[in-house]
């Protein structure tokens, strides 16, 4: 017989020894399955006996009230929290170890699962977000503060914006006394308010929440452009200066008088002739909130106007309006263009808020004004520069060099139908000209640069730089 043919052995019984042996085996891995079960059940009960033992309930039979903090507010809601508990005596904040799981699980489901979940005490997450031009603050990304409210325990989760989950700013709260947990929220409330962030400052909203900055906001230098710099036709700049910053200079005394505050003011006339600069002297001139809002973030009007009027006075500046003059917003299908206009009209009379739009076409915008009349109360043309303009533009890019008065006046005449920004770039070509050749600049570096500016071989630069015929 082969040996593939041989029947198997039948197998012999254990003896007691072996028995026994492999008993022990068992045990000793189920004592360890056990132990780690322990560990674990400690390592995921550790956040909850804390919270146990200041609240002194168990809070899985407590409501948890959840607050939601707009991206633009969680700052702010950073800010305020940490007022209101230092108010109340202080507190303790402590962070959660556990993975990326934290960030998706609800404090309430964090509660009813307390006997699975792997949270433990750990170390608070921070998220750097900027608080003006040249400041930023560690506000808490993910944290448990532990805290008093009048003598009542309190337990709050808080939660900022984290775009890799998707994730929302909020603060769950839990108290054994409801009516505690409303007042705290309102005090919570009331001190974002009181210390709002955009306050004073000048900002760039983004078409989204979560592109750069704080809630897709962009804080800005304010501007320092003097009078003397600008250079537009006696009386305008004047003119809007006392719209847009003089009748918030007199709000009082308007208001008291049953006098509207709200105003729109456009700004139209060629690429590069001074409505940028005059929107930035302005800016500059007012201690206002200024929102400013350009290409895509212009859908964003409802809440930059919403943000105005609570913090009026403001300024809320709509840049090249006509670009969106054919879009719609993809929420309500309306023309864009008309939801700018309409946010004015959605304004309480009273609101110090000033909506200031520029535009290059205004015959883009003039269906949707004669559609929507009232919202703009004073526009301005902002023309190119005659002769006279010119040269005074040149002896403010030119003030500190070595020019003579006769070539100034030569380039002024000769470089008809030109914008600002043309002679601000004439200046800078004829002094770059000169650096390379080793020497201070003179006459003959303007004279070349202005026949190299407006030469055929340059005419569609040209025309980007603001050059123009001047009977156009």
């Amino acid at each position: 017989m082969s040996d593939d043919a041989r029947p198997e052995s039948p197998a012999l019984p254990l003896s007691a020894e072996q028995l026994a042996l492999l008993l022990t085996s068992f045990q000793k891995v189920a004592d360890a399955a056990q132990a780690q079960s322990q560990e674990q059940d400690f390592v995921g009960e550790r956040v909850m006996s804390r919270v146990v033992e200041h609240l002194g309930v168990d809070p899985r039979g407590l409501p948890v009230v959840t607050e939601i903090i707009p991206p633009l507010r969680a700052v702010d809601a950073d800010v305020a929290l940490a007022h209101v508990i230092e108010e109340h005596g202080g507190g303790v904040l402590v962070g959660l170890s556990g993975g990326e799981q934290r960030w998706h699980m609800s404090l309430v489901e964090m509660f009813q699962n307390n006997r699975w979940n792997p949270f433990s005490i750990g170390a608070v997450d921070y998220r750097k977000e900027t608080t003006g031009p040249d400041s930023e603050r560690d506000v808490v990304a993910l944290g448990l503060h532990l805290f008093h409210v009048d003598g009542v325990p309190v337990a709050v989760m808080q939660r900022g914006v984290n775009p890799q989950y998707g994730a929302e700013a909020k603060l769950e709260v839990v108290s054994p006394d409801p009516g505690t947990t409303r007042v705290l929220l309102e005090h919570v409330r009331d001190a974002m308010d009181r210390f709002w962030v955009l306050r004073g400052q000048v900002v760039q909203f983004s078409s989204s929440p979560f592109e750069q900055g704080s809630g897709g906001v962009t804080f800005l230098p304010r501007p320092a452009v003097p009078a003397d710099s600008i250079v537009l036709p006696d009386g305008l700049l004047d003119r809007v200066r006392r719209h847009v910053i003089g009748i918030g200079e007199r709000a009082e005394e308007l208001r008291g008088l049953g006098q509207h505050l709200k105003r729109g003011v456009l700004l139209y006339g060629p690429p590069g002739t001074g409505k940028t600069l005059t929107v930035r002297h302005l800016i500059g001139e007012s201690t206002a909130t200024v929102i400013i809002l350009t290409g895509p973030a212009l859908a964003a009007v409802g809440l930059a106007a919403r943000t105005a009027r609570a913090l009026a006075p403001a300024i809320v500046v709509l840049e090249d309006c006509d670009l969106v003059a054919e879009e719609r917003n993809p929420q309500t299908s309306s023309p864009l263009l008309f939801e700018v206009l309409d946010s004015l009209d959605g304004l309480d009379a009273d609101a110090d808020v000033t909506f200031l739009l520029t535009t290059n076409r205004a015959d883009v915008l003039e269906p949707a004004l004669a559609q929507r009349p009232g919202r703009v109360d004073l526009a301005v043309e902002i023309p190119l520069p005659d002769e006279p303009a010119r040269r005074a533009l040149l002896d403010v890019y030119a003030r500190r060099l070595p020019l003579s008065a006769a070539v100034l006046d030569e380039v002024a005449r000769e470089a008809s139908g030109t914008t600002a920004s043309f002679a601000k770039e004439l200046v800078r070509r004829a002094v770059l000209d000169a650096a390379e050749a080793g020497r201070d600049v003179n006459d003959d570096d303007l004279r070349s640069a202005l026949a190299e500016m407006t030469s055929e071989a340059a005419s569609i630069g040209r025309s980007i730089l603001g050059g123009a015929d001047e009977g156009r």
